[in-house]
């Protein structure tokens, strides 16, 4: 996705944050790889997800509501949250900078990796 492009989704937590991507499509795989501070970008999540958030900047997903378990885990945790993107991780790659507003509900990509 080229720099300065935008999401748009429902913004299911408050705050903004900006912080590097992290593309997770299977958890039991690649849980070890996410990095504190990192955005969780992925579909969907559910209960066994939640340890995530402990240590996350921010979650994008690509569906949701604000009563998702995503949305509802991201605003006990205090991490900002959009979801409802509907292809956050298709045009979203690990390693990209990006902004979480989850007040406004976009996901803005700030610097691309290009890969």
């Amino acid at each position: 996705m080229p720099d300065g492009e935008i999401l748009e989704g429902l913004g299911s937590s408050p705050g903004r944050v900006m912080g590097r991507a992290r593309i997770v499509e299977d958890l039991v795989w690649q849980a070890d790889e996410f990095e504190a501070g990192e955005i969780l970008v992925t579909r969907f999540t559910d209960a066994t997800w939640t340890p995530l958030f402990a240590i996350a900047g921010g979650v994008v997903t690509d569906i949701g509501s604000m009563l998702s378990h995503s949305s509802i885990v991201a605003r006990e945790f205090n991490v900002p949250s959009v979801v409802n993107t509907k292809h956050a991780t298709q045009v979203i790659r690990t390693g990209d900078l990006i902004v979480v507003d989850g007040d406004a509900g976009t996901v803005e990509v700030a610097e691309s990796t290009g890969s």
